[in-house]
């Protein structure tokens, strides 16, 4: 019984990338998505959540052809880094980003959405700007909800399955994750290996589970329900 360690260290690796970028792109898409009246607002969030019901065998293909050297993006990127995306860690980065995209934003945005706006506005006439009352005043009440939203961003890439096979193919060192790792064990009758494998990933969803309860029950006694 053996895991592939390089396997599952790429699946974190991966994941923590993807958190990282959605820090970073994910809060200010939920606090506009939280605060916007557009009456296209439903569109976005549309967008947003199509991951949530689109098959990771689509989304990854769309994402192939996207990135490729057919297209106007994939011809752009090879232009400017000499290289192209499919079938690096890159690529996997971009595509899982886009994959677990609703995992991170929606419960930025729930988050977001519970700060009573009595708080902006008496930040806002005390002189603070919007950058930081978002700084001072949101984040902090929204906490539970970003590190749940992270959380589950995180765990949601280590388990990609379908949408890195097709974007990054299964190149062991540069885009074979767990998940990978454990598909090619049963394809090889190593169910040793794949069962060793699968119970890691398993105590890790169960971990990952019970932060996320736990930080929306402490986000109930934060703001509970009237």
């Amino acid at each position: 019984m053996s895991i592939d360690w390089t396997a599952v260290a790429l699946s974190v690796r991966l994941s923590a990338a993807t958190t990282l970028v959605l820090l970073v792109l994910g809060l200010p898409a939920a606090w506009w998505l939280a605060l916007s009246t557009r009456r296209w607002k439903f569109l976005v969030e549309a967008v947003v959540a199509l991951p949530l019901v689109l098959p990771p065998t689509v989304l990854g293909f769309y994402v192939l052809v996207a990135l490729g050297p057919r297209s106007p993006l994939g011809r752009l990127v090879e232009g400017l880094t000499g290289s192209r995306l499919p079938f690096t860690f890159a690529g996997l980065l971009v595509a899982s980003v886009l994959y677990s995209l609703p995992f991170a934003v929606q419960p930025f945005a729930a988050a977001f959405a519970r700060v009573p706006r009595r708080l902006l506005e008496a930040s806002w006439s005390l002189g603070i700007s919007r950058l930081g009352t978002f700084r001072r005043v949101v984040v902090p009440l929204a906490l539970p909800g970003i590190v749940t939203g992270l959380v589950l961003a995180f765990a949601h890439t280590m388990g990609e399955f379908g949408v890195v096979l097709m974007v990054g193919g299964n190149l062991p060192g540069v885009t074979r994750t767990a998940s990978i790792s454990i598909y090619d064990d049963v394809q090889a009758l190593d169910y040793a290996g794949a069962g060793a494998t699968s119970l890691l990933l398993l105590g890790f969803s169960f971990v990952v589970l019970a932060v996320t309860y736990g930080l929306r029950r402490r986000a109930g006694a934060l703001w509970p329900s009237e």
